[in-house]
């Protein structure tokens, strides 16, 4: 069993950072692709970073250049660094682990308030 433990969010002024971790059960970690999504108020969940068990990011257009991800094998932690944050970054963000051969899961979320 896959379990997925975010921790991180909260509110912060525009402009300000936040750091995100995700931390998962030992099992599959270091094989899987970790990303991070957000869904805003009245808006579907959408994909913000991912990383694969390669260490190759991708990122959502609206956070390039703010935002990074990465991972720490040893921890079984994902982390997404949040910079220069707006108000539009503003939703419950969501930690996935994608396992090859096995599937897909999601934690149960954590809020980020940015105020403007």
């Amino acid at each position: 069993q896959v379990q997925l433990v975010e921790s991180g969010g909260g509110l912060v002024q525009a402009g300000g950072s936040l750091r995100l971790s995700c931390a998962a059960s030992k099992n599959f970690f270091a094989v899987s692709t970790m990303g991070w999504y957000r869904q805003a108020p009245g808006n579907q969940r959408a994909l913000v970073a991912q990383i694969t068990s390669g260490r190759i990011p991708n990122y959502a257009d609206s956070v390039k250049g703010r935002f990074t991800i990465s991972r720490d094998n040893a921890k079984n932690t994902v982390y997404l660094q949040m910079n220069s944050l707006t108000a539009e970054d503003t939703g419950v963000y969501y930690c996935n682990i994608d396992v090859p051969g096995w599937g897909r899961k999601w934690g149960q979320g954590t809020q980020v308030t940015v105020s403007s």
